[in-house]
């Protein structure tokens, strides 16, 4: 498939889902590229208790999308207009806030990414600790974006309905700062003429299309991840991830790689040499079982060249 000319535009909407995880895309595994799953394993888990999404949704407030017994809510910050290297930084390029849901042995557990500008860090957080949570990591996604914009990952566990009322006084103080609905805004597309197909067959993963954004999600099944006992599953945002704008002469790419601590070094040497930037290398549990790293690149240049940088970082994982 190749997208032919898709420019900005402004379509009415009050609430887009997208995630980290892939949603409403098909996300692909890294074995399925041929590589080898010897990684390490977690003990299953068996004594889970089931959410109950009725009562999260209605108090949370949100509609969100449920899969395999979790359930997400996303919330794009459609109000930011984030420029990076003179690319247009929308919501399928990893501009969402999320909070998702998943059973556990301790009732539900919470996992969530809120975007903060620097005027909402400081009161924002201070909401998340007030309300019981915690603040497991804060980093960026991006360098040289103007505005200045970072990424806090909340957690709690315990009772469901609970959690997301929680959640709920997290996302009503952002909207309070900024005095608007971060939603509300303009829900812009970006041109992106790119030859989808060859991006595909270099990375050996599809994607799907959102906005003019093309974003291909590829899983880690090879890792049993558990955080607090409870697993972590794509949906949850353990998976890698590359959103492509732009031209084939000149295209943008920004997204997450997921590793285990053996395969850093190797992913990082791998981009750098490629000519991508790592911008970001960091955790986002804290409590996980097997420990997992983080990490957010950006590149600029011919996207078949930049496809090939992200496939030979790719090889570095899942074996």
């Amino acid at each position: 498939m190749k997208i032919q000319h898709v420019y900005p535009g402004i379509f009415a909407a009050s609430f887009l889902l997208f995630c980290l995880g892939g949603c409403g895309e098909k996300t692909t595994q890294i074995g399925e590229a041929g590589h080898d799953t010897d990684a390490p394993h977690a003990a299953p888990v068996s004594n889970l208790q089931p959410l109950d999404i009725p009562a999260i949704e209605k108090a949370i407030g949100l509609k969100g999308e449920e899969s395999h017994g979790e359930y997400k809510v996303t919330v794009p910050q459609n109000d930011l207009d984030i420029r990076v290297d003179g690319f247009k930084i929308i919501p399928p390029m990893g501009l969402g806030s999320w909070a998702a849901f998943a059973p556990s042995p301790h009732g539900a557990m919470l996992m969530g990414d809120i975007i903060v500008t620097e005027k909402d860090l400081g009161p924002v957080q201070a909401e998340v600790i007030s309300q019981g949570l915690t603040i497991t990591a804060i980093h960026n996604h991006f360098v040289r974006n103007i505005p200045n914009v970072m990424y806090m990952h909340i957690g709690g566990m315990g009772d469901g309905e609970a959690l997301a009322r929680k959640v709920k006084s997290v996302l009503d103080k952002i909207e309070e700062v900024r005095g608007k609905n971060p939603s509300s805004g303009p829900t812009d597309e970006v041109e992106n003429t790119l030859d989808t197909e060859s991006i595909s067959e270099i990375i050996g993963h599809p994607g799907s299309v959102s906005r003019g954004v093309y974003k291909i999600t590829i899983g880690r099944p090879d890792v049993n991840l558990l955080e607090h006992g409870a697993p972590v599953s794509t949906f949850l945002g353990f998976n890698t991830w590359a959103s492509w704008q732009g031209t084939p002469e000149k295209a943008a790419v920004a997204g997450d790689f997921t590793m285990l601590a053996h395969e850093v070094e190797n992913v990082v040497k791998a981009l750098i040499e490629n000519g991508i930037e790592v911008v970001a290398l960091h955790n986002h549990m804290v409590h996980e079982e097997p420990r997992i790293f983080f990490l957010h690149y950006w590149g600029v240049g011919p996207a078949e060249d930049l496809a090939r940088g992200l496939r030979a970082a790719l090889d570095q994982t899942g074996k």
